[in-house]
């Protein structure tokens, strides 16, 4: 798999870049903000969390592309 891998939420309030197997970064839309963080996965859940972005997701989430993401992220709400 070729890093990095975008995703987001079917609500359109949370974008992902998952820069590894076990880094991703988040931009959360929530009401006028935005919020980015960014998680290394070292606990279990974590590291689940990941997996099932990269190969788990089509119930929860859709890809997107790098400049979807890169839109959301310099974008104003």
């Amino acid at each position: 798999m070729n890093f990095p891998v975008y995703r987001k939420y079917k609500n359109d309030k949370s974008y992902f870049k998952i820069i590894n197997p076990g880094l991703f970064e988040e931009i959360q839309l929530i009401g006028a903000k935005k919020i980015i963080k960014q998680t290394e996965a070292k606990l279990f859940p974590e590291k689940n969390f990941i997996n099932d972005l990269l190969f788990n997701f089509k119930e929860m989430a859709e890809e997107i592309g790098a400049e979807e993401y890169a839109r959301v992220l310099g974008s104003e709400i």
